[in-house]
């Protein structure tokens, strides 16, 4: 089988958040009947959070890889390739490799399936969960860094008994999924807190701070604050940015992703580390090397054009906060396209007002969102409808200037794709 019909089955599978299974029973029987795979001696971290998963992750991989740790890494979603997902050592994981752990999974599925064991094939979350763990054991990593897909109790990740767990900011997305309050999200995420497993907990609203510190404390999970480590001589530049954190002791960071979020990241990922037993310098360089594609990535020059993510609310106040620090008195365009499952309200709300013309459009998705059904929602006084994101590459170049292109992560990656 090649990489090229791997995908085209995975993708039959049907997309994430439809076809997402609420149990934890037919993932723990996939992997019964693969071995076991995840309980390989490997450390995991198991990072679950709604924004700054993803850069958080990076952070602590690059870092582990300069420690000279054998690391793996499990993020989603993928912007272009779904090897993105399963990465070793730094790299995605080759298509040799892919196709083997898929033929693995695969093979054990449709076992069970014969024999009445399961009642539909694993969706295309579990595959690919399954499949790293897959990857990650016969590549004798000796860690990895664990990103939830979504929420985290009843996430397919959720199998692994971590040497550590990471929480992130949380925030309003996929409510539909995780429940209408904050609480109910934070309960969602704080599933992933096991008995005795140390925790680092990223600042959080205090909604959320109080559901996450009931469940260490019922679990007796040990908590570290990222707040510990102290914010000195911050300098905030458009892709990057240069700080001192301190505790007991002081590593000066430079971190080159771009944002102010970006710092609560890294000092997320800084307590995480230490805590894992990673050095200082080894977390310095770690991070400074950190690569996280597709979030303030500027991806073309002169003018610049820069893509982000926010397809949330907390994103998009991420993303203007950039814009008005960084951006201020420039005139700015902003490309944007969203599925049809997103609070486009209030991340137009948030966004549109700092641009000097936006241009809507939609990612090349089924369930992408009409931008003329966003234009309704709408008052922008210089607003374009492109209907394909080429169209709108094709509008930026009628006048040059600064372009943001943002919203959903699928129209980042086919940005991504056409622009390198």
């Amino acid at each position: 089988m090649t990489f090229a019909d791997t995908a085209r089955f995975l993708f039959s599978l049907g997309p994430e958040l439809k076809t997402v299974k609420w149990s934890l029973d037919r993932i723990g029987l996939l992997l019964s009947a693969l071995g076991n795979p995840h309980r390989a001696p490997i450390r995991f971290i198991h990072v679950a959070g709604t924004n700054g998963k993803g850069s958080t992750c990076a952070m602590m991989a690059s870092a582990l890889r300069v420690s000279g740790v054998p690391t793996g890494l499990y993020t989603s979603p993928h912007l272009v390739d779904p090897r993105e997902r399963i990465q070793i050592a730094g790299e995605l994981l080759g298509e040799r490799a892919w196709c083997d752990a898929f033929e693995a999974v695969h093979t054990a599925a449709e076992r069970l399936l014969a024999r009445d064991e399961i009642e539909a094939h694993p969706s295309f979350f579990e595959t690919l969960t399954a499949m790293a763990f897959v990857a990650f054991r016969d590549a004798a990593v000796e860690a990895v860094v664990l990103e939830t897909g979504l929420g985290g109790r009843l996430d397919a990740t959720n199998v692994v008994d971590p040497a550590l767990t990471v929480i992130t900011p949380i925030d309003f997305d996929h409510e539909a999924f995780l429940g209408s309050s904050i609480e109910s999200i934070a309960a969602e995420k704080a599933g992933i807190l096991k008995p005795g497993c140390p925790a680092v907990f990223a600042t959080q609203r205090p909604e959320a701070f109080r559901v996450l510190e009931r469940r260490a404390l019922e679990v007796n999970a040990p908590v570290t604050l990222s707040s510990a480590w102290r914010v000195d001589d911050l300098h905030l530049e458009k892709f990057g940015s240069r700080f001192l954190l301190s505790a007991a002791e002081e590593i000066p960071i430079d971190c080159p992703l771009a944002g102010e979020h970006q710092v609560e990241n890294a000092r997320t990922a800084v307590a995480a580390l230490r805590i894992f037993g990673i050095s200082p310098a080894a977390i310095r360089e770690g991070i400074a090397r950190a690569q996280w594609p597709g979030r303030l990535e500027r991806i073309a020059r002169n003018p610049d054009i820069i893509l982000d993510g926010a397809h949330n609310p907390a994103g998009a106040r991420a993303l203007a906060s950039y814009m008005k620090r960084l951006f201020a008195g420039e005139p700015i365009r902003i490309v944007y396209g969203a599925m049809r499952d997103k609070a486009v309200d209030e991340v137009i709300g948030t966004l549109f007002p700092l641009a000097a013309e936006v241009i809507l459009t939609a990612p090349d998705q089924p369930r992408a969102l009409n931008p003329a059904s966003l234009a309704e929602v709408s008052d922008h006084p210089n607003l374009r409808i492109a209907p394909t994101f080429a169209d709108a590459l094709r509008m930026t170049r009628e006048k040059p200037m600064t372009t943001f292109v943002t919203g959903s992560l699928f129209l980042v990656g086919e940005a991504r794709a056409a622009l390198l």
